[in-house]
């Protein structure tokens, strides 16, 4: 338990680390016309990775049963970001620390919600497809499809 309160607490100090950085690169517009374009939007994707973190952090801080699918969900948010950079689907807006700290995180956070370390309720298989698509939804949205 005391293991598992470390790791978490690790993580929770992580994302709210870098859920600070990321708002501070918020622009916040004072018109109205930005507020309907998608480079706005676009711009809260970093910091909606990073609340995940925060999430799936407290989760596993408390020892909730929904643990295993909050850090998969996470950890394939976070490295999704990357992957689609990569292969050209847009252009990731986050910065070369938080794709560096995220995808160790991510990995982290993978490895525990398959493993089930921890011995919380285990991830199914319909769970971890779920916390794929919804990965992806959460990436294209904030990149892609606004």
């Amino acid at each position: 338990m005391k293991k598992r309160r470390t790791i978490a607490l690790s993580l929770l100090i992580i994302g709210l680390a870098l859920s600070v950085a990321f708002i501070m690169k918020i622009d916040f517009s004072q018109g109205f016309e930005l507020y309907f374009k998608r480079e706005y939007y676009n711009q809260y994707g970093p910091l909606a990775i990073s609340v995940e973190l925060l999430i799936a952090s407290y989760y596993l801080f408390i020892g909730h049963k929904k643990t295993n699918f909050t850090l998969a969900l996470f950890g394939f948010t976070a490295l999704l970001d990357p992957f689609f950079n990569q292969i050209g689907l847009f252009n990731s807006i986050v910065p070369l620390y938080g794709t560096i700290i995220l995808a160790i995180c991510a990995v982290l956070c993978l490895w525990l919600a398959f493993s089930n370390t921890f011995k919380l309720k285990r991830l199914s298989n319909l769970g971890a497809l779920f916390s794929v698509v919804l990965g992806v939804i959460v990436e294209l949205f904030f990149n892609y499809l606004l």
